[in-house]
């Protein structure tokens, strides 16, 4: 079991994570491109020579090209074998409750479950920013996302999975808590990006995520099967013999 987690996680997460390179750079990449232009144009009319330089000092950026295309994917591979570990953790944990052997079909479930959680669910509330764009403080904006994409998973598990009408209550308490909170607000001030593009960021943001749930949760869903077959016929095999 442990070596199927792991295998899964693995596989999945190199599928997931080409896809998700794939789409950054067709989707998203040249747009993030688009706005470092108004960013620095910003900056320049504004004369704001010591922060551009501070900020110039202080960012690393990858090269164009071979190295930026390699550390990209190289970071999605990480993201994506995480989150694949996770939902095969997962498969295997609803299959030792009880439940049925998870395949393609319950992984595109799974997977879009996580592109709720991870991805939608706090972008109501703090939607994909392009550079130039004025943000809330940087700690106050990564606790809420935690916070909400933990309690959109609760929420999600306690309604598709409990039996009892209490806890379909909670898991919708959970849904909307966050939002009734409210995420951090965004300073007063006017951002480099117009509009257009950054509505297009959002888009296309969300677009990129869900296809890399879709992929990760079908592929893993899948994985999931196939080796969960190759293994009991290992295993009848050896009682056979």
């Amino acid at each position: 079991m442990l070596a199927r987690i792991l295998a899964v996680g693995l596989l999945a997460g190199l599928i997931g994570g080409l896809a998700l390179t794939a789409m950054q750079f067709w989707k998203v990449v040249p747009l993030i491109a688009a706005a470092e232009i108004y960013e620095e144009a910003a900056a320049e009319h504004h004369h704001d020579a010591a922060t551009a330089a501070h900020a110039h000092d202080a960012a690393w950026e990858p090269a164009p090209g071979l190295q930026r295309i390699s550390l990209t994917f190289l970071a999605n591979l990480i993201i994506a074998i995480g989150f694949g570990l996770v939902l095969s953790g997962g498969f295997a944990l609803r299959q030792a409750l009880g439940g049925p052997s998870i395949g393609a079909g319950e992984g595109l479930l799974w997977g879009l479950a996580g592109f709720a959680a991870f991805a939608l669910a706090p972008a109501l509330g703090l939607p994909p920013e392009p550079p130039g764009m004025i943000s809330a403080d940087i700690v106050a904006r990564q606790s809420w996302w935690l916070a909400t994409a933990l309690a959109t998973c609760g929420g999600i598990a306690l309604i598709a999975l409990a039996r009892r009408w209490p806890l379909w209550a909670l898991g919708i308490v959970l849904l909307l808590l966050p939002h009734l909170i409210g995420a951090p607000a965004r300073p007063e001030g006017h951002d480099a990006v117009p509009a257009s593009i950054a509505a297009e960021f959002v888009a296309a943001s969300l677009v990129t995520s869900a296809v890399f749930w879709i992929v990760l949760g079908t592929s893993a869903g899948w994985l999931n099967a196939a080796l969960a077959l190759r293994g009991g016929l290992r295993h009848t095999a050896r009682s056979v013999i």
